[in-house]
């Protein structure tokens, strides 16, 4: 009985020494792993997908209003505008003379995409609304709310500007002038695209 006791405490002493320098030894390691991406998130914040400024835009497709597929985010020929709205909400309709306008003045060198957050509306009233507003610009129907999901979108409108490396610019929540749009399209435009007048 003696025996089994010393043996049970040799393998015991024996166990703690074992996690003990287990221990030790991965201190240096998960110091330098956080130091590592520490670095890493610094240099290459552009790379994580976020829709939020410096970091790329989540890439997705949804059907306009004929529906056919078109992408949202990622690499583009321009500069893109992306306004997520609904047909119920007040600001979306005070800013839609403004959208409209610079769709028009910024053809060359920008994209304006109109997606409307259709798990939260209702398709027939967002027709209605684009009818109203004239819009020439593509509108793009998010039904399942994929969209709205993956950029946090949590208020109308929220728009966003995305270059053409699909890295995100701009966010804006609410409404803004089209002297506030103008600026802020003009600083990410290429030179060599800017507006038509």
């Amino acid at each position: 009985m003696k025996r089994s006791l010393i043996l049970l405490a040799v393998v015991v002493v024996m166990i703690g020494v074992a996690v003990y320098q287990n221990i030790e030894k991965s201190k240096p390691l998960a110091s330098a792993t956080t130091a590592l991406e520490e670095s890493s998130s610094a240099n290459a914040a552009s790379v994580e997908v976020k829709p939020k400024p410096g970091y790329t835009a989540p890439v997705l497709t949804l059907p306009d209003l004929a529906d056919q597929n078109m992408v949202v985010g990622g690499q583009n020929d321009k500069l893109v505008l992306v306004n997520f709205w609904a047909s119920w909400c007040g600001p979306c309709e005070l800013e839609a003379p403004d959208l409209q306008a610079l769709s028009e003045e910024y053809k060359d060198g920008m994209v304006l995409l109109g997606v409307n957050a259709t798990s939260y509306d209702k398709e027939r009233q967002a027709r209605e609304f684009v009818d109203q507003q004239k819009f020439t610009f593509p509108i793009l129907m998010d039904r399942e709310g994929a969209a709205t999901e993956q950029y946090k979108i949590t208020s109308f409108p929220t728009s966003l500007i995305i270059d053409q490396n699909g890295i995100v610019r701009e966010r804006v929540t609410g409404v803004i002038t089209k002297a506030a749009w103008k600026e802020k399209i003009d600083k990410w435009l290429p030179t060599s695209n800017g507006s038509s007048s």
